[in-house]
């Protein structure tokens, strides 16, 4: 073996800062990318931002910062109704009701340290010898001190497990109901498996008074805080919107939140020079100019698979998600002739607003399933065709997944297997067969 110097010649694929910033840019929301450029703002002297003019009446009158559901039609619009009331603080409402109540200053102390090391759902995360260590009482205190405190709003808030909330709650709402207590207590697993049979013989009841057992039980909260606590509204503002113009569809492109980029033109003049500051003036316009560059490859990107989308699903902006057909990320790539990566991060925290309303952008790229007659239909339609089969079922007796797969061969001649019916049932919150059975 012989040491040396040799040359030679190869080809490497090399990631440089500005694919990196472009890649980046391309999976940035509209108000992601806001963030992003009041960032290169602050690091670039020669970029100069000016800020965009946000909630014109025109922004609000085509509706582009409509929730989810809202039709494009409507123009009783609200502007104030997109304004988040100001959520109650559970810790804030429980700390009040503290006040209210006869006990004593220290006990007001320790009832205030527990409510404000409640976890998100209500309960007491820390044992009560905890407890107690942490302010030098005794446990005997703690637990008298946690009675009271269960005797707060919500019912049941103030429980250290499951069975403890659920009884608390039966006990309050259904005082004339011993029974309750008793299922909560030692067959709580059993009502969970649906073991109908089973739990009315250990309980020697009738099927009609294990009906009414099961209602009373399944009305209770099993997370006191979630039960009092509204969602928050949900408001989607759109990258892109489709509007239905004279019988044409037509595309316009958002950026609200997007500031106006300029150059510095104070700083220009040292661009020319020799020295480290023409050095550095020179390489921090030539990533303004690339920042410029990547934000317009985006904007084009952006609407060039919203044309293709347009072209593909005219039935689906019709009638909604029941005519969506079968689309995948490599179609829309191959008809506008970019990567299929580059389509996944295009289309990657993006909101289309359609005549229907607003969707994420990625809803509508589903899986393609054969049918027998040579036809294909989505992920999507087969959803919902299976959420409407089983909201139509006998709740007596539900269809299992092997069934409900058989009945799309029947009925639909689509040929769907088992363990995919499954999927989609756990992807839509859909219990088993044996878990939405009802008392028969």
């Amino acid at each position: 073996m012989e040491l040396g110097l040799f040359q030679k010649q190869s080809m490497n694929l090399v990631m440089t800062t500005e694919l990196r910033q472009s890649i980046a840019l391309l999976q940035y929301s509209a108000l992601e990318l806001s963030h992003y450029i009041q960032e290169q703002a602050t690091e670039n002297p020669l970029i100069e931002l000016e800020e965009p003019t946000l909630y014109t009446d025109d922004y609000y009158e085509k509706g582009y910062a409509a929730s989810r559901t809202r039709n494009s039609q409507d123009n009783n619009f609200n502007p104030l109704a997109s304004i988040a009331s100001k959520s109650p603080n559970r810790c804030e409402d429980l700390l009040e009701q503290v006040n209210y109540l006869s006990i004593t200053e220290q006990e007001q102390k320790i009832m205030k340290y527990i409510i404000l090391n409640l976890d998100d759902h209500g309960y007491i995360p820390i044992q009560d010898r905890n407890i107690a260590e942490d302010l030098s009482i005794s446990t005997d205190k703690v637990a008298r001190v946690i009675d009271k405190l269960q005797q707060l709003e919500p019912i049941g808030v103030g429980a250290r497990n499951l069975k403890e909330c659920l009884t608390i709650q039966a006990k309050h709402y259904y005082p004339d109901k011993p029974l309750l207590t008793l299922v909560i207590a030692e067959y709580l697993d059993l009502l969970a498996d649906r073991k109908w049979q089973e739990l009315g013989k250990l309980l020697q009841i009738s099927n009609e008074e294990l009906s009414e057992l099961v209602s009373s039980i399944t009305s209770l909260h099993p997370r006191p805080y979630s039960a009092t606590m509204a969602s928050d509204t949900q408001v989607l503002y759109p990258d892109v919107s489709i509007e239905k113009v004279n019988g044409e569809y037509t595309i316009i492109f958002h950026d609200p939140f997007m500031p106006n980029l300029r150059v510095n033109e104070g700083y220009l003049h040292l661009k020319q020079t020799h020295s480290k500051a023409g050095a550095y003036i020179r390489d921090n316009y030539h990533k303004y100019k690339w920042l410029i560059k990547s934000i317009e490859q985006r904007k084009t990107t952006i609407i060039n698979i919203t044309k293709a989308i347009v072209e593909r699903q005219q039935l689906f902006l019709e009638k909604g998600f029941t005519h969506l057909k079968p689309m995948t990320l490599k179609e829309i790539a191959d008809q506008i002739g970019m990567h299929e990566s580059t389509i996944s991060r295009a289309t990657s925290n993006k909101v289309i607003r359609t005549p229907l309303g607003c969707f994420e952008m990625r809803k509508l790229f589903t899986a393609k399933i054969g049918g027998n007659n040579g036809t294909e239909v989505s992920a999507t339609q087969i959803k919902l065709r299976l959420k409407q089969l089983i909201q139509q079922e006998d709740r007596k007796k539900p269809l299992s997944d092997q069934k409900l797969a058989d009945h799309f061969k029947k009925e639909n001649g689509i040929t769907i297997s088992r363990r995919t019916i499954a999927k989609y049932r756990e992807e839509l919150n859909i219990l088993s067969s044996s878990k939405r059975k009802t008392i028969g």
